[in-house]
């Protein structure tokens, strides 16, 4: 209703603003502070004083008397506020936000026919995830998700360097030791933790082994570079045999945050298929191309970039960005859009690819890049393993770890007696844990460093994952007292009731909310910014427990009309924060 809102408000001011002579072109429509009771406000007077020649409270006079709101059907009144003007809602602007809001898809927006692929994580198949790179698959995860709720056809796609010299030495040290040769056991039982200690043990000997025995192995691996390059299907089998593994075991790993893929798009894709070789011929027939320092590259300082991107070496070996500009052309054919997400260290190579692209003649348009910063650990909480750093299954035990003592420490007796079991418990530990962890890490600008604090994080009672899930279990909980199950009763709920019976301002409040949620979403899926969903849900959170404290819905002295209007309220705040929390990635517990 949010949406429609503001369209009637902008429809409005137009027409005004255009019978007045004014120019249509800047609305200066806003969101008002919270002790103003609008739910939209223009400074659109402060813009006109100049041309009205009069101050803008007086511009913003004329304006309000120019729009009558009786011809309205989400706006009750249009208020002068000094230089401001406000746009009070109706009930009927209530109404169908209660009524909107009481279906289960409440914030999805409608399909706009237009495809998305989004890639994100594309960590190199080495070994297991490390901390520090977690930021990619939750903001990832968390933007894909956010644009299907906004319409768009969307595809996750994990790109897999399966084609560099790091790969290279991974499968000839895979086929060189055997298990005996190496010095340690698997820090964890699956696959990629086992695999990694070849890697390890191949780079160790490479450093040093004797001279003529390191130059042996280097021809090895070099043959295995050439084979892919030139498309050898035994050097591709060879290799894949080592990729395929390691990723199946970092997808088990991204599973549990969870992040999912439509798709794993291996970059010897684009060698074995002819177009990394269509693209080398093209840029090196660009101006920019040069041949130097025993390499092909294009000098960028023309286009506002030191550093020129070496694209063939002089062996006839392509590099990952040459391979990667294949890839973005082939999303460009397949996709009406396309997001990438990258770790801050690939801010250049992204300028170097957008500008390659422009000059190999594609529009860019459609390319949105999403930068983050890493995740750090403060010292001294969590242990590293044999000088490896920290692994992302480590951070999601210990986050699992800590929820559960403090779900035991937050239950009696009598609760865990009666409504919890040991099963219930791990459950709800596991939503809070990782739901922490994810919260945590999406709720901030993805630019912005960001330091992982356990204390924070679990947080019940701060503006943390813990906090908004409660509402939800607030929710359900209320929903169970009376009578209907939360997860399969909902259409139980009436919700053809009286929106004016919600009075107080609680009500109004959190109602007010629930019907921004939608345009919330339009405009996080613009920016490509799913930490504004975060800094929803606390504001929900808030309004929510405000609801909650002073509208009691099913004590015996609640008039029934009223039950009804607040239980309705109550359907409506469980889909409305259940579906914010699913953007981001974190559970929704019944109970906790």
């Amino acid at each position: 209703m949010f949406l429609s809102l503001r369209a009637e408000v902008e429809d409005a001011l137009e027409r005004a603003l255009a019978e007045l002579d004014f120019p249509t072109d800047d609305l200066g429509i806003e969101e008002p502070p919270d002790d103003v009771a609008s739910v939209l406000a223009s400074s659109v007077a402060f813009r006109l004083a100049g041309e009205a020649g009069a101050p803008p409270p007086q511009v913003a006079g004329r304006i309000a008397d120019e729009i009558d709101a009786d011809e309205l059907t989400y706006v009750a009144d249009v208020q002068p506020q000094g230089p401001y003007l406000n746009f009070l809602p109706s009930d009927a602007y209530l109404a169908d936000t209660l009524a909107e809001a009481t279906d289960e898809t409440y914030g999805h927006l409608s399909d706009r026919e237009e495809s998305v692929v989004v890639e994100h994580t594309s960590a190199n198949p080495t070994g297991p995830v490390h901390v520090g790179r977690a930021r990619n698959p939750i903001i990832g995860d968390a933007v894909a998700n956010l644009l299907d709720f906004a319409g768009y056809d969307v595809d996750r796609h994990y790109y897999v360097n399966d084609a560099g010299r790091q790969m290279a030495v991974f499968t000839w040290a895979y086929e060189t030791f055997d298990e005996t040769a190496l010095e340690d056991d698997p820090e964890r039982d699956r696959i990629e933790y086992d695999l990694v200690r070849y890697y390890r043990k191949g780079n160790a000997y490479l450093e040093n082994a004797p001279e003529a025995e390191a130059e042996a192995a280097e021809a090895e691996i070099e043959a295995i570079m050439q084979g892919l390059e030139a498309g050898d299907d035994e050097a591709y089998e060879r290799v894949s045999e080592v990729v395929d593994q390691v990723l199946g075991g970092m997808t088990e790993c991204l599973a549990r945050l969870p992040a999912e893929f439509d798709e794993f798009v291996k970059e010897t894709r684009f060698m074995r298929n002819g177009a990394t070789d269509d693209l080398v011929d093209r840029l090196q027939n660009l101006d920019e191309a040069v041949y130097e320092d025993d390499a092909w590259q294009l000098e960028l300082e023309d286009h506002g970039i030191d550093k020129n991107l070496v694209f063939l070496r002089s062996d006839g070996t392509s590099l990952y960005a040459t391979r990667d500009l294949a890839h973005h052309e082939w999303k460009f054919d397949e996709y009406d859009r396309a997001v990438t997400v990258l770790g801050e260290d690939h801010k250049l190579q992204a300028k170097q690819v957008r500008t390659t692209l422009e000059l190999l003649g594609n529009e860019t348009d459609q390319l949105r890049q999403v930068l983050y910063s890493y995740v750090n650990l403060p010292e001294g909480k969590m242990s590293t393993r044999q000088g490896t750093g920290v692994d992302l299954d480590d951070l999601l035990d210990e986050a699992i770890d800590r929820a559960r003592d403090e779900v035991e420490d937050r239950l009696d007796d009598r609760i865990r007696d009666d409504d919890l079991d040991e099963g219930d418990i791990d459950r709800i530990a596991h939503q809070v844990g990782i739901g922490a962890v994810r919260y945590d890490i999406v709720s901030k600008q993805p630019t912005k460093a960001i330091t992982f604090e356990w204390d924070r994080a679990l947080d019940f009672e701060a503006q943390s994952a813990p906090y908004v899930q409660y509402v939800h279990a607030r929710c359900c909980g209320i929903l169970e007292e009376a009578g209907i199950d939360p997860e399969t009763g909902l259409a139980e709920v009436e919700t053809a009731v009286d929106a004016d019976l919600l009075e107080t301002e609680a009500e109004r409040d959190l109602l007010e909310t629930i019907a921004r949620f939608p345009a919330v979403v339009d405009e996080a899926a613009d920016d490509l910014e799913p930490h504004q969903i975060a800094t929803y849900t606390r504001e929900f959170a808030d309004r929510f427990n405000g609801f909650y404290r002073e509208c009691p819905v099913l004590a015996d002295d609640v008039d029934p009309a009223v039950r009804e209007a607040r239980l309705a309220l109550v359907a409506a705040s469980k889909h409305a924060v259940a579906n914010a929390l699913s953007i981001l990635g974190v559970a929704a517990p019944r109970s906790m």
